[in-house]
């Protein structure tokens, strides 16, 4: 049978590309070698890791934050096999939801590995043996894996030495964690197991935790770890992970010099990045073209170096964000289709789901130093924001960063309680071209924490008012 679109992988970028295609009337077939869609995102790495990031924090919540609010005497005990069950519940739900749309927008769908044999051929195997699809188009949204410890063997078994899948998915909550790789995934899950009970140590190489944000506003998040009891290493580097007879240790030493320190722990995190996952797709015997850190080569219309072979999501360029290869599925299916698809890359939020969040979009100071960019700076606190301070979330700030001769919004970071939500105002703003003095003057409701983003703006061109 033949079809206008193969699309291989069914996670966010794959299985979004494969519905806007059915619904701009392309004959479309996914390839997903799961039992379920959505990929890692929805399987084992976004949604179940917010189940639990929520769930944590309410059970830290009801346990140490009640009291200033005249709610006393709450003692939650911990039910960890049944807070696995939101989890799996949510996973779910999710991946159903997913198998819904394929069939309301007949998207047929076919379990096995993928295999790209050349411009036009997809194989899939599976349980049935070896098919051959025929397609005008291929799209590889085939994800990324786990990168490792460059240099260092690590034997992951999910169970003491663990990845982020493992990490979702331990059946008692560990004394000592060792989360190595202060990166978003390090974090969200060493504050999952914090706040159940854990010790947790990260060790990060780097001289900050979260690599590539903000430099201001890496140091004061994590100076809010710190206080909440997490033990930050910076500037370490990893030597060797091994697991012992009571668990596992973690040796390292620090980057610039000096001697070398060991750890034990019950479970070892390592989340230290991912790579993009191509092995076994035929790509190189089919031509497409893939380079020296193993992402696939595009042009910036997503085609690889095999005509009507795409691209898009973890195995390309870019940030390695669900929501850029779901913007990247939806632009590839429109230019498929003979439309006009675009993503702007200048504007793509990130948001780490700690508590308090932290969340940013454009550009940081040290990047606008770096271009030469002449820029200003405009923050507000939530310590001065009066529904922060009815809700006991006043740390954190928001920073607004402006072109310094037009005034247009260059970059936005927040740092506080809800800045995954508010951080998207400050995205359309960019997307419109919009400036400082417009997001100033456009009225916020009162009180709202959104208000201390109007305030960062006011700050930014003019003054705030409530400083």
């Amino acid at each position: 049978m033949a079809y206008d679109l193969v699309v291989i992988g069914s996670g966010p970028g794959g299985y979004v590309c494969a519905v806007k295609a059915a619904q701009l009337g392309l004959k479309v077939a996914i390839v997903e070698k799961r039992a379920t869609y959505g990929g890692t995102c929805l399987n084992v790495g976004c949604i179940p890791s917010k189940a639990l990031l929520h769930a944590s924090e309410m059970y830290s919540h009801a346990a140490h934050g009640m009291d200033a609010l005249g709610i006393e005497g709450l003692a939650p005990k911990l039910n960890l096999e049944k807070m696995m069950g939101h989890k799996d519940a949510t996973v779910k739900a999710n991946v159903d939801g997913v198998a819904f749309l394929f069939k309301k927008n007949k998207i047929e769908a076919f379990q096995g590995t993928g295999k790209v044999l050349g411009a036009g051929k997809v194989a899939v195997l599976g349980e049935k043996g070896e098919q051959v699809l025929e397609t005008k188009a291929i799209v590889i949204a085939t994800g990324s894996d786990v990168a490792g410890i460059p240099g260092v063997p690590v034997e992951i078994d999910e169970k003491v030495i663990v990845s982020s899948t493992g990490a979702i998915a331990l059946d008692k909550v560990p004394e000592k964690l060792v989360v190595v790789g202060g990166g978003v995934i390090g974090l969200e899950l060493g504050s999952v197991w914090q706040r159940l009970g854990a010790k947790v140590t990260v060790v990060e190489y780097l001289d900050t935790i979260l690599g590539g944000m903000d430099g201001e506003v890496s140091k004061q998040f994590q100076r809010m770890l710190a206080k909440q009891g997490m033990e930050i290493k910076v500037g370490a580097k990893v030597t060797g992970v091994e697991k012992t007879a009571g668990g596992a240790k973690v040796t390292f030493e620090p980057v610039k010099g000096g001697e070398a320190v060991t750890v034990e722990a019950d479970v070892v995190l390592i989340a230290t990045g991912r790579r993009p996952y191509t092995e076994g797709l035929g790509l190189a015997e089919a031509g497409v073209a893939m380079d020296k850190r193993g992402f696939v080569e595009i042009d910036d219309h997503f085609q690889t170096t095999v005509k009507g072979v795409y691209a898009i999501g973890d195995v390309v360029r870019g940030p390695m964000l669900a929501h850029k290869a779901e913007d990247e599925g939806v632009a590839l299916a429109e230019i498929l289709a003979g439309q006009a698809g675009h993503v702007n890359y200048d504007v793509i939020p990130g948001v780490v789901y700690t508590q308090p969040e932290v969340a940013s979009v454009g550009k940081t100071e040290e990047e606008l130093k770096a271009a030469g960019v002449a820029y200003k700076v405009g923050k507000f606190p939530f310590m001065a924001n009066g529904r922060a301070r009815a809700m006991l979330a006043t740390d954190g700030f928001v920073k607004i960063l402006a072109d310094k001769e037009t005034d247009r919004v260059l970059g936005g970071h927040i740092v506080g309680f809800g800045a995954g939500e508010m951080i998207h105002e400050i995205a359309v703003l960019m997307e419109f071209g919009g400036s400082a003095e417009d997001l100033g003057r456009t009225c916020h409701a009162h009180p709202t924490m959104s208000e201390a983003v109007k305030e960062a703006a006011l700050a930014t061109f003019f003054k705030p008012i409530h400083m």
